[in-house]
Order: C-alpha cells, then structure tokens, then sequence
C-alpha cells in the first residue's frame, strides 16, 4: 500500500463548560474543509474518530459521548458589532454524519477565551486587566451571545474559585448571555418562534408509543419537556437508570421525532437520524431530595425543580447549555411544564437539579400582544485550554 502521509492541522483542544471539543481557527483548515460540505463533514468526523462502530474513539480526540465529540470553526464576524464568528458541529459517534442543527451552550463559554488568544478579537477590546467582553455571532442559528471573559496581565484568566457541577476542577467563572434566544435567528439551524405550535402546553400523539402532555419550545435550542412522572420516572434519575434501558431510549427517540414533527423542524419522523442534535427532549418534575452522580446529597429545599435532558440519543451527564436556556426560559413563563414543575408564577431565575448537581439560570421574558418573548437569558460556565497544537489526520481524509 502506497505511503499516504498525515496532514497537520494547528487546533487547540478544549473544555467548555460540561463539554469539550477541537477548536479550529477557519483559516488553518485545509482549503476543501474551510466551505461547509462533504470534505469538512469527512474532516472533522475523522479528527473525532467518527464513525466508530466500537463507540470508544480510540482512533480520535473524541470522547464517545455527546459530552466530548464537538467541533468547532472560528472566525473574524462576518456581521456587524461582533468580534467572532462561532461555527459548531455535533459528530456523530457511531454514524457517519456532522450535525450543524444547534449550537453547544456549553462550548460557547470557551469561545470567548479561544478568539482572544487567537487573535480574533480586536487587542484595543481587550483591558490588561478586568473582564472582556466578546461578541460572538453563533452561525448555526444566527443569534448573538455575550461572553464576560475574565483577563489577568493580558491574558485569558483560567483558573478561579468557579465551581460547576459536573466538572471535576474549580476554574474562572464566565458570564454568558444569550441575546433574544426565543425570537427566529437566521442560520439553518433556527426554528420558528419561542412557541412554534402556539402554544404553552400540547398533547403529543407519538405513533405505536401513546400520548404525552409537552411543552414545545425553542429558546436557546427547540426543547421538548415532558412530565416525569407521566412518563414513569421521578424525576431524580441518574444516567444509568436511561442509558441502560434501551426501551427507554427508544421511546425517547421516538417521542424526539414527533416533537421535531410538531415543530416544523423536519417534515417526517424518519428525518429525525439526521437530526440528532435538535431538537432535545427532557422530563421535569417538582423539587425533592436525591443524590447526585458524584454522590453529593441534595435537598429539594435547594432546587426550584428536576430536570433530566437526553443528547444524542442518551441522558446527559449534566445539562446541556443550550437547553439551560430552554429551561430557564420555561421556567419564567406561567403554565409551561417547566414552570409548573418549579411551582408556577413569575421569576426570573431558577435553579435546578440535574444528575450531576445543580445550576442555576436566568431569563427575562414579557408577554406582548399576547406573545412571549425573551429578551436574554444568563448563565455562567467556565472553560479551559487543556491541549494547543496540531492534530493529525491521514491525507487521504479529503
């Protein structure tokens, strides 16, 4: 067999939030891989190690779970009063597809950091030291998100007091906001509307599985919330109790499609495979005391409500930043499951547990016209570079 040599591709490896992924800057891509297409799909699928029939990515810098097999493209904004644009691809594990539906809420805190010492953010924006503030266009769905990135003799601050639940080390806290996250955004990722069916609460038919009382909404990523119990579950679930059950997870991808149906987001339900990423499906249920994965106990005087959210076909580990958002926004407006489960009313914040902790979020929404809307939601996150410098892939990739 004739000698195929590596290409060598400068990316800087990273941890955002619960998550991490490869980080790329455009313009160090090959020239094939710097347009969306078949040849970035096949460059980044194999940078993950994707597909991987043995589900462990061995042969990649994936991790071999929703959590840890992203991708992400930086880039100067295209559009104006924004510092970067940020590209996001969810790699299939076992399948060979790039997912560019959504972005990761998660991974959106290590933007921040990774354009300031990218040089991707104008020097003159960024003090010696204090907080920068970098504007990030999220070009898979056309929305804005602000990042409050803490800065010390010039540099990107990392390591702090910040704890987050679900993440072993405490690091520097970054302030995320997510700009107008309910209102239609612009990429090809963006569905329509804070309530695309119009309404608060829907009753789902999903065929040969029954129906389910949901909230469909879409802020910060389409959502699908469910009633724990009707489902049969507590609420405080921990990931082996779903993972493991693999008539549950069926059931869940299968209530997943008929909610993207219900949406708009696909036209039928045999196009949700191609769809992993969005929309996400989760259960809430009231407040009561559990036990987290890390074997911390919690009281249900500390939380608002449960929430437990599936990512790519399995229960996540934490949550998922996008749907925080989500949840969040639920959250503030009366009568969404969500809010029932947190107690109902008005607010503003609300905390809630997940199976690896807690986390606590916020929204602003009003009611206008008799149609909700959120003018930003807030959370914060940290992130951290844990490797910079080239990763390999074979040439014949492209």
């Amino acid at each position: 067999m004739p000698h195929v040599p590596q290409l060598r591709i400068p990316a800087t490896y990273m941890r955002g939030g619960t998550s991490k992924g490869v980080f790329f800057r455009l313009q160090d891509l090959p020239q094939a891989a710097q347009v969306p297409g078949p040849a970035r799909d096949a460059l980044l699928m194999r940078v993950i190690g994707s597909p991987d029939p043995y589900a462990k990515h061995t042969d990649g810098m994936g991790g071999a779970t929703s959590s840890t097999s992203k991708c992400v493209i930086l880039s100067k904004a295209s559009v104006p009063d924004h510092d970067v644009d940020y590209l996001y691809g969810q790699v299939a594990i076992d399948k060979a597809f790039v997912d560019w539906s959504g972005n990761c809420g998660n991974l959106s805190s290590a933007v921040g950091p990774f354009a300031i010492a990218n040089g991707l953010v104008d020097p003159a924006r960024v003090p010696r030291d204090g907080t920068a503030v970098v504007r990030i266009w999220q070009a898979n769905i056309g929305k804005t998100i602000i990042a409050h990135v803490p800065v010390a003799d010039g540099q990107v601050q990392e390591t702090g007091d910040f704890e987050l639940d679900g993440v072993t080390f405490p690091a520097a806290e970054i302030r995320l906001e997510f700009l107008d996250p309910s209102e239609e955004g612009e990429g090809d990722g963006a569905a329509a509307g804070m309530f695309p069916t119009g309404n608060l609460v829907d009753e789902l038919d999903v065929p040969g599985v029954g129906r389910f009382t949901a909230t469909l909404i879409n802020a910060g990523i389409p959502a699908i919330f469910l009633d724990a119990a009707e489902l049969g579950y507590r609420g405080t679930e921990l990931q082996a109790a779903i993972n493991d059950d693999a008539a549950a997870l069926a059931r869940f991808e299968a209530i997943r499609a008929a909610g993207a149906v219900r949406m708009g987001l696909i036209a039928t339900a045999a196009e949700a495979a191609t769809r992993q990423h969005t929309p996400k499906v989760a259960f809430v249920a009231p407040a009561q005391d559990y036990v987290s994965s890390s074997g911390k106990a919690i009281a249900a005087g500390e939380i608002d409500l449960h929430v437990r959210a599936l990512s790519m076909g399995k229960l996540h580990h934490a949550m998922m930043g996008t749907a925080a958002v989500a949840i969040g926004t639920a959250a503030s407006i009366p009568g969404t499951l969500v809010n029932r489960a947190a107690g109902g009313g008005e607010r503003e914040s609300v905390r809630f547990g997940h199976p690896s902790g807690t986390l606590r979020v916020g929204a602003q929404a009003q009611l206008a016209d008799g149609r909700w809307t959120v003018t930003k939601a807030i959370m914060s996150r940290s992130a951290r570079v844990l490797m910079d410098g080239a990763v390999r892939v074979p040439a014949g990739t492209l």
